[in-house]
C-alpha cells in the first residue's frame, strides 16, 4: 500500500468495468468520451455506504432523475459488510458515476450512476 506521501498509480477503470452492474456499459462509454476518472485514497467499510446510497436513490427517484445500477450497488455493498472499500467517480456531462473498489483498487466491486437531466426551463 502507498503511504500518504506516495502517489499510487490510478487503476485502469475502463478495463475493470465488466458487468458488475447495469451501469458499467454507460460508465465505459463515458470514459471513452473523455469522462474524468478519479479514485480516492481513503478506505471506508462497505456497510457505511449503504445508508447513504439508499437515501440518494430515494432522492433521485423523488426528483424524477434516472438511477443507473444504484440498487445493484447497494446489494453488492451489503455482501461486502465491513470490508474496507475505496471509492471513486467518473464525471461526464450527462452522467455522474460512483465507483466502489476493493481496498487495493485491483478489483471493481460496483458502479452506480445518476443521469443528469437537462435543466427545465421556466
Amino acid at each position: 500500500m502507498a503511504t500518504e506521501d506516495e502517489h499510487w498509480p490510478q487503476p485502469d477503470i475502463a478495463a475493470m468495468l465488466t458487468d458488475q452492474t447495469s451501469a458499467c456499459g454507460a460508465a465505459r462509454d463515458a470514459i471513452a468520451a473523455g469522462g474524468e476518472v478519479i479514485v480516492w485514497d481513503g478506505l471506508v467499510p462497505a456497510s457505511r455506504h449503504i445508508g447513504v446510497f439508499r437515501i440518494r436513490l430515494r432522492s433521485i427517484e423523488r426528483h424524477g432523475d434516472t438511477a443507473l445500477g444504484l440498487e445493484e450497488s447497494i446489494q453488492i455493498l451489503r455482501q461486502h459488510g465491513d470490508e474496507p472499500v475505496r471509492t471513486g467517480c467518473i464525471t461526464s456531462p450527462s452522467v455522474a458515476f460512483t465507483l466502489f473498489l476493493n481496498a487495493d483498487a485491483t478489483q471493481l466491486l460496483s458502479c452506480g450512476g445518476v443521469k443528469r437531466e437537462a435543466p427545465k426551463e421556466p
